[in-house]
């Protein structure tokens, strides 16, 4: 089969497109055609040696990616709940072989079933974005309906999600991000929208219940801006786990009452509730670019860039 290996850490020229053995899926697992993968922040990061967190987990060689849509061909013995033919998606086997590949086998508990009325290539665009998002803001931020949220980053994959779901659950939800994207949340429902680039959150906002930092803007000065909005007792999550609090940040957290925390891990039984938005049509799915598994490079090369309005998708077989 068809696969994008790296037999060493370092830059987009290390990406290869290679023949290798199908994987043979254990009794608890599931193989799966892959049609689509998303391309996240995180796989560069990979690509490139992984942090202090990552490291120890990575071996080479090493197929990428951590967001898989595609049809299961196999299945284990011990796995119940699916059947061959089931169009799936899921984070398959974060951080080891992934889905830039045309075969996957990856433990079943990790997907669930496609949304009916996305494409694979849409699908592809879900799994990790939506389940941080997921967890930053129910499981670690305990945002309940009628309390306000700031989301940092708003545009992008995990913010983009975030906007919805935070909505979908009655959150008042104030968004930042800059100019060219102001009108674009408030379509996926955003209440208010913060320009970043001509406007000052620190001095528009108070007594917040929630932010949410969905930006790639690793600043602890700005993180200090944004507990400043904060009511006492409220809850600060950032996504960025490579990016520690500093002293300043944590000062500034318990003179206030206020938790900090970091979205370290998810929890994949939530995408079946996420697909169920999806099909309500309370979610919708934002692609920026689809590319051709043969121009992965380009891909991550636009991931690095930071400014991606939604998700990024390489299409790995093309869809009927």
């Amino acid at each position: 089969m068809k696969a994008i290996n790296i037999n060493e850490f370092g830059g987009t020229e290390v990406l290869k497109l290679v023949e290798i053995e199908r994987p043979i899926p254990a009794a608890d697992e599931i193989l799966i055609k892959v049609f689509a993968s998303g391309v996240n922040l995180v796989d560069c990061g990979i690509r490139n040696g992984g942090n202090d967190i990552l490291r120890p987990f990575l071996k080479l060689p090493l197929t990428l990616g951590c967001d898989a849509a595609g049809i299961i061909t196999e299945i284990g013995s011990e796995v119940k709940n699916f059947k061959i033919g089931d169009q799936v998606y899921g984070c398959p086997n974060f951080p080891g072989n992934g889905s830039y590949a045309e075969y996957c086998a990856a433990k079943a508990n990790q997907f669930a079933l496609k949304p009916k009325n996305i494409t694979f290539n849409e699908a592809a665009g879900v799994p990790l974005a939506a389940l941080v998002a997921w967890a930053g803001l129910f499981e670690l931020g305990e945002l309940k309906a009628g309390q306000q949220v700031f989301i940092q980053g708003a545009s992008g994959g995990i913010g983009s999600f975030a906007v919805q779901f935070a909505k979908s659950k009655g959150a008042f939800v104030i968004a930042s991000a800059s100019t060219g994207n102001v009108d674009f949340l408030k379509q996926i429902g955003a209440d208010e929208v913060i320009d970043y680039k001509t406007q000052n959150f620190n001095e528009l906002l108070r007594e917040i219940d929630l932010v949410f930092d969905a930006s790639s803007l690793r600043d602890n000065n700005e993180r200090l801006k944004a507990i400043s909005v904060l009511k006492n007792g409220g809850i600060f999550v950032s996504v960025n786990v490579d990016f520690p609090f500093n002293e300043k940040v944590n000062e500034a957290l318990a003179k206030r009452n206020i938790k900090g925390k970091m979205v370290a891990g998810q929890k994949h039984e939530n995408l079946a509730e996420i697909a169920k938005l999806i099909e309500e049509g309370k979610v919708t799915v934002i692609v920026s670019k689809v590319y051709p598994i043969a121009q992965v490079a380009e891909a991550h090369e636009e991931s690095i860039k930071g400014h991606v309005r939604g998700k990024l998708v390489l299409e790995i077989i093309k869809e009927d």
